[in-house]
This record gives structure tokens, sequence and C-alpha cells, in this order.
């Protein structure tokens, strides 16, 4: 099947005449994302490649169906990285994540808090919108945007706003050193100590903090990565094991943890708490400030992002508390993955207020008048 630009656009404009709604679609990794899956199958796999890749310049450009692992294992070879460590969340090999479906699903891993969000690596994009008009936003520069950062728009926008067939991305050389610390700390004290060390020159680049539980008994357990140079993590290591009792995990034990934190394969994320009362618990991510306490939640936790990022399993039933909380600690609470489907009829992201509902609606009536690219994925209305 031909899968051009050129083809695609002649799709497009087919689809806007007879209002066909289309589902825009990589590896379908995050299919499990958003609230509901219409359209017709627009698969964007076989438009791979690399186009050009710079490491002098730490630039790449690379077109929407790639593999997000041979864009990495590309990388890997010049000693850089994505430092945002998107998920891949593959099933199978058949399901591999795509790098359009990382900028569309707008998920970063662990040390999102540290150095930034996808959002962050994205210089340039070429869309077709649902005009089948092929439109570049953007460079492959950082300085590169006279008006509306439109190319930083299409992370987390779920393909609603358009077709992405090419993307510039802004790479980092790999840290030369790395170590990761684990205290044994409540969650109160672990976010105090994560708030103090923040506000000092600490290498600092990821933090999870869980409730482990085994059969052997169960513990609260944060983990911490420095990344940078080698004196600078050396000499935090000394300081924040005085700071709080600690140990450095093996080298290896701590990249295999780390792999399967960003990938969600932990315990917690696996092994859904039995609540015989509510037996269809839903996985539940908190965007808040790190800054902010404990959350008064009954339900089990995982926190991340330095505090930013809080994980919570609880009924779908539960949104309005959950958003309640999470908007008190300034934030906001998405159902990131539903137990069954009718769960999502809660709403999957937070409702929006005005005036960001107008926003979205008349960014989404610009691209895609005809309302055919991935409807109701993100919102009922768009």
């Amino acid at each position: 099947m031909d899968s051009t630009p050129q083809h695609w656009a002649e799709r497009i404009r087919a689809a806007a005449s007879d209002h066909t709604p289309l589902r825009i679609r990589g590896g379908g990794s995050k299919d499990f994302y958003g609230q509901s899956l219409q359209g017709e199958l627009l698969d964007t796999r076989a438009h791979s490649g690399i186009i050009s890749y710079e490491p002098s310049e730490l630039v790449v450009t690379v077109r929407a169906g790639t593999p997000l692992a041979e864009l990495e294992a590309a990388l890997a070879e010049k000693g850089q990285c994505l430092p945002f460590e998107p998920p891949h969340f593959n099933a199978t090999k058949s399901s591999a994540a795509t790098v359009g479906g990382m900028v569309a699903a707008g998920l970063s891993g662990p040390a999102r808090a540290s150095v930034g969000a996808v959002r962050d690596y994205v210089l340039g994009a070429v869309l077709l919108n649902g005009k089948g008009e092929l439109l570049t936003f953007g460079g492959q520069v950082m300085k590169n945007v006279a008006g509306y950062d439109v190319s930083r728009l299409l992370a987390g926008a779920m393909g609603t706003l358009g077709l992405i067939t090419e993307v510039s991305l802004k790479v980092l050389p790999v840290v030369p050193a790395e170590a990761t610390l684990v205290f044994e700390v409540d969650q109160a004290k672990a976010l105090a100590q994560l708030n103090r060390w923040g506000a000092q020159p600490l290498p600092l680049n990821a933090s999870c903090w869980v409730h482990e539980h085994a059969a052997e008994g169960s513990c609260e357990l944060l983990c911490v990565r420095l990344r940078g140079a080698v004196a600078a993590v050396e000499a935090a290591c000394r300081k924040m094991t005085q700071d709080v009792r600690g140990e450095i995990l093996d080298k290896d034990v701590a990249s295999a943890a780390w792999q399967t934190c960003r990938e969600m394969q932990l315990p917690f994320f696996t092994q859904p708490p039995a609540v015989e009362s509510a037996p269809d618990m839903a996985l539940w991510r908190l965007s808040v400030a790190q800054t902010a306490p404990v959350l008064d939640l009954p339900w089990p936790q995982l926190v991340e992002w330095h505090g930013g990022q809080r994980w919570a399993w609880a009924p779908a039933s539960e949104a309005p508390r959950l958003r309640a909380a999470a908007f008190a600690a300034g934030g906001h609470a998405s159902l990131f993955r539903a137990a069954q489907e009718a769960d999502k009829s809660v709403g999957v992201f937070a409702p929006l207020v005005s005036p960001l509902d107008r926003i979205h609606s008349e960014l989404k009536k610009q691209f895609d008048p005809a309302g055919i690219f991935n409807p109701g994925r993100m919102f009922a209305s768009i």
C-alpha cells in the first residue's frame, strides 16, 4: 500500500469531503491512552527512516513512522540520546513505538523533571493538515521560531491536529557519570528531602518513591539517580548519604530498575491492588507541584519527578476526588489506564476550563476543519 505523504494527502482530502474519521496510528503501543479509538486506520509505519543526522550539531530529522528503538540505536552509536527517556510500551515487535507516536503522545520518562519534556526537544515538524496541505513548522536550530511555536504544539496533541510526517529533534550527549542512591524513608520524608536537595547544586536526574510489598515484608524506598560530571556525581553521593542514610545501588541493577520504571513495568504498575469493594481499579496520573505534600488519598501511590508526578490506583468513580486533590496541589489528574473501556466515561483528561476550552476548539478548527483526525481521542467535543 502506498504510504507516502502525497498518498496520505489524497486520502485526507477524500475523508474531509466525506466527513470520514481517520485514526492516525504508528505502532499502536499507546492505543490504551486517551478516550476512544475512532475512524479508519491510517498507519504511518511505512513512512520510516532517518532523513538527516548531524551529531556535531545535536540535531536529527526523522520520518514519523520510524521505530523509536531504531532512532535510539543510531543515537547511541554516536554517544548521544533522547534525554527525556520516552517510554516504548512495546507489547510485541509488531507494535513497536514510533517517533511520530512519541511526539503525539507527549509522554516522558523518569528524567523529565530534570531535563525537560518531549516538546522541549522538538525543533521542527512537517504536518499534513485536515485539508491535505503539507505544512512545515520550525526548523533544525534552537532559535528558529517567529510567531506561534506550532511544532511543539503537536507534542501531546494525540494526533488531533494533523498527521506528522517528519520531525526534527534536539539530542544530547550521554553523560559521563551516573549513580543511583537508595534510601529507606516514608513518602513525607522523601518529598521533604527531594525539595531540599532540589535547592542545592546537585546533579539530580530522576527519582522514584514507592511502597514495596514482598513476601518477607514491606518497605518504603526512595531511589535517586544522579547524572553529570564524574566529580559532581561522586561529591553528590557523599553529601546525600551524609544527609540521609542510604547506599549506592549496583550500576547494572540500577540501569535495569530505571528501565523498568521507564516502561512502567514495576510491580506497582503491573499488579493492581486487590480491593473487594472496588474490583476494577484504574491507574491515575496526577501532575502536581513538586513542593506539594503527601496527597490525602487512601489508595497506593508512587511518586516520580521529584514529587511532580504522583501515580495512584483508584476506582474510576473516584474521579471527582482525585481531580480535586490534584487541583488543590497545583495540578490535574488523568485517567492513564482504565480497567475497562466504560471507565473512560468519567473523562480521561481533566475537563478544560475557559478560556482553554475555546483555544483548543479554535485550534482544532484551524488545523482540521472537518474534524476527521482522531475524533474524541482527547475530549468528546474535540
